[in-house]
């Protein structure tokens, strides 16, 4: 069967981890593809090569200009809806999809049968959950993998060899604004919480672009009860008929909902009778983590498993077997009694706010890059697990104000610098803070880039100095 991209002109708007495949993919399906790109770097150029020798032209530096002759832009998450490509796309009637868009829409060009998608989105636990969902459908039997903005491009699983059954799918906000005619099987907001506002422009368009995953789900919208704005969500999204609205709790579960019983966790909306039946899945000591949000997780994921019709005793076979990712919430070593747990993952307040209820007491290590974050709320609602805080960083003196207002008790370090041997001084001056039972965390409640590549490579430096206290005495994981 032809493609319906198959001659058509077509300008990928950025290289990276999402317009690569993207460009890759529409030259397969014979279209003519020219890729835009605002940066000119080392790295850039590299993969322009690349894509030229597949006979794909590639502009770098002109990422505000529409090529000549488009008849469709492919967007990836980068690209804020008001880049001026975008304002001249729509003054010459040329449509502007995301990469996700053209991914969901070339499943009906396959001549086997399309997977449905479990999507999962929210502003923090995504990643976790998806791998979470991915690792109980295998526990089932079913053919799946985890992809989307998990890191694993939809292209190379949709044009791929392999036949699944179903996807666990992670979407960003950036991906769910551009993908207008994604209608997943069931779909979950896991939280959300002011992020990324500086492309969507305020929390009610960031909100609403999360919403959409929603739109037309065929089964089950799963929503959080303890985060009433995703059930919002759930009832303004036009949903398929029968669709059903399912809550996770960490409290006690009512009909339609999943929750927890005595550190078991149970199924109370995919049962014959949700008025006087509870179906248990699985027990928190199954779990990698007992921290709350990890729960919480491990709920949503169980949930978008059963409106798939997993059996209960394949969720907590998957989640027995799940293990997260490095950095998140990860124990590193514990010395003279102290545990140190890196989540440098936490790259914003309501994250490091979600690690810091998993612990106490804490000698909080934080600070980076604040993006537009303030920490008032963070800190109050926090303060009593604090021991101490280590604070580094370009923007370490918004949580030191915050912590004067909110919990002046609490002794703070405050370190002025950001050399490569600041991570180290930093565990130093926790080990100084800590007592014998405490944990030192790793939750920044900031991004990384004024001092690490990433939040991976913070980590990292995290967990050397850990582990270079005393190796002799460190218990490791």
């Amino acid at each position: 069967m032809t493609s319906q991209y198959a001659g058509r002109r077509v300008t990928v708007a950025g290289l990276g981890v999402s317009g690569v495949p993207a460009a890759r993919a529409l030259r397969g399906l014979g279209a003519l593809v020219t890729v835009v790109n605002g940066s000119d770097g080392e790295r850039q150029r590299a993969e322009a090569a690349e894509l030229e020798a597949l006979g794909i032209t590639v502009r770098l530096g002109d990422g505000a200009t529409l090529p000549e002759g488009t008849e469709l832009v492919v967007t990836t998450p980068g690209w804020k809806p008001t880049s001026p490509l975008f304002e001249a796309a729509a003054q010459a009637g040329v449509p502007v999809v995301g990469d996700v868009e053209v991914a969901w829409r070339l499943r009906a060009e396959q001549d086997r049968p399309a997977a449905p998608w479990l999507a999962v989105t929210g502003t923090n636990g995504k990643t976790t959950t998806v791998r979470m969902l991915a690792a109980i459908l295998e526990a089932a039997g079913l053919r799946t993998a985890a992809v989307g903005n998990i890191g694993v491009s939809l292209f190379d699983v949709i044009l791929g060899e392999t036949e699944y059954d179903v996807l666990a799918v992670e979407l960003s906000s950036y991906q769910l604004h551009w993908a207008p005619s994604l209608r997943a099987h069931s779909a979950t907001v896991l939280n959300l919480a002011p992020d990324h506002l500086d492309w969507h422009g305020s929390m009610e368009a960031y909100a609403a672009d999360k919403g959409r995953v929603y739109e037309g789900n065929q089964v089950a919208c799963v929503y959080n009860v303890a985060d009433p704005a995703t059930e919002e969500l759930v009832r303004a999204a036009d949903v398929a008929e029968g669709c059903r609205a399912i809550g996770f709790t960490l409290g006690t579960p009512g009909p339609s909902q999943l929750g927890l019983v005595d550190d078991i966790l149970v199924d109370r909306a995919f049962v014959a009778d949700r008025q006087r039946q509870a179906q248990e899945l699985a027990e928190v000591s199954d779990l990698a983590s007992p921290a709350p949000h990890n729960i919480a997780n491990a709920l949503a994921a169980a949930a978008l498993a059963r409106a798939y019709g997993v059996p209960p005793a394949a969720v907590r076979d998957g989640l027995r077997a799940f293990r997260p990712e490095a950095h998140r919430i990860e124990h590193v070593a514990t010395v003279d009694g102290v545990d140190f747990v890196d989540d440098s993952k936490a790259t914003n307040t309501h994250a490091a706010q979600a690690s810091l209820a998993a612990y106490e007491p804490v000698v909080w290590i934080a600070g980076g890059l604040a993006k537009g974050a303030t920490f008032d709320e963070l800190v109050s609602a926090s303060a009593s697990r604090l021991r101490g805080a280590v604070l580094i960083g370009a923007d370490r003196a918004l949580i030191r104000d915050a912590l004067a207002r909110h919990a002046p008790q609490v002794p703070v370090v405050d370190l002025d610098r950001t050399d490569t041997g600041a991570m180290s001084a930093a565990v130093q001056a926790a080990v100084g803070l800590a007592e014998p039972g405490d944990t030192v965390l790793l939750a920044p409640a900031c991004a990384s880039m004024d001092m690490f590549t990433n939040y991976n490579k913070r980590g990292e430096a995290f967990a050397d100095a850990v582990r270079a206290l005393a190796p002799g005495r460190a218990a490791h994981e």
